[in-house]
């Protein structure tokens, strides 16, 4: 996979060569590279913003650095690319996308700051895409954010490629309580049934502690969920025990 990154301030991205996204990068699983596209401007100070055109408050990124920019890439790596815009105004990022960008052989991100972009640059552009409903001060960490939520779905990224569908959200559900040794600390002690080498009744826990955990903190993720006969069978359950 390659992914790009236009922005202003590259150096923010050096986070990304540390932990298991740099040894993704060592091992050739994906190729990251920043592009910073004042490089692109067509005026002798690099100047990448301007004034909007019927007034307002700040600047707007102009198109053209960042569409230059992008053609540049566009000529450096052949096939499809889904160029990800960050913008408070796209579609909120969940696993689900992460899942989805996760099967892109080009992904490119667009950084913004200032006010917001001029609308031309959204020609390029196939996902719109918010970290949330909050303003940061630009899409660099959001950018960040994203690529480390897709690189899990990459195989060989993870040790185990089955982490990334456990986790919370992996499934639909926050994730289950886990534990480690050792198995009593200061009176607090694992449930007995982790232990017990049962692999189904382990199985039944965790699903049971996922639904409660989700009932109870976000029940919103359970409005369009299928359940199977025993996903309901144990809602009512725990609706009976917190009751």
């Amino acid at each position: 996979m390659n992914i790009d990154i236009l922005t202003i301030f590259p150096k923010m991205f050096t986070a990304l060569d540390e932990s298991l996204i740099g040894k993704a990068q060592e091992k050739d699983l994906v190729n990251i590279n920043t592009v910073d596209f004042r490089d692109f401007a067509d005026n002798k100070h690099n100047t990448v913003d301007d004034t909007p055109y019927g007034g307002g408050a700040g600047m707007l990124l102009q198109a053209q650095p960042i569409l230059d920019a992008y053609r540049d890439i566009d000529q450096k790596h052949s096939g499809e690319k889904r160029v990800v815009l960050l913008d408070p105004a796209g579609k909120t990022f969940n696993q689900e996308m992460a899942q989805d960008f996760a099967k892109a052989e080009n992904l490119v991100f667009i950084c913004g700051h200032y006010e917001g972009y001029d609308e031309r640059v959204k020609t390029i552009v196939t996902d719109e895409v918010s970290m949330g409903d909050y303003v940061v001060t630009g899409g660099e960490l959001a950018a960040m954010m994203m690529i480390d939520a897709t690189l899990r779905f990459v195989p060989g990224v993870l040790g185990n490629d089955v982490s990334a569908y456990d986790d919370s959200f992996g499934n639909g559900l926050l994730e289950y309580p886990q534990y480690t040794r050792p198995a009593d600390y200061q009176g607090m002690k694992v449930p007995e049934v982790l232990m017990s080498g049962n692999h189904e009744l382990i199985r039944q826990w965790r699903l049971y502690e996922s639904l409660k955990k989700t009932y109870q903190r976000r029940p919103d993720l359970l409005e369009n969920r299928e359940f199977s006969d025993e996903e309901v069978r144990m809602l009512n359950e725990i609706k009976q025990e917190l009751s």
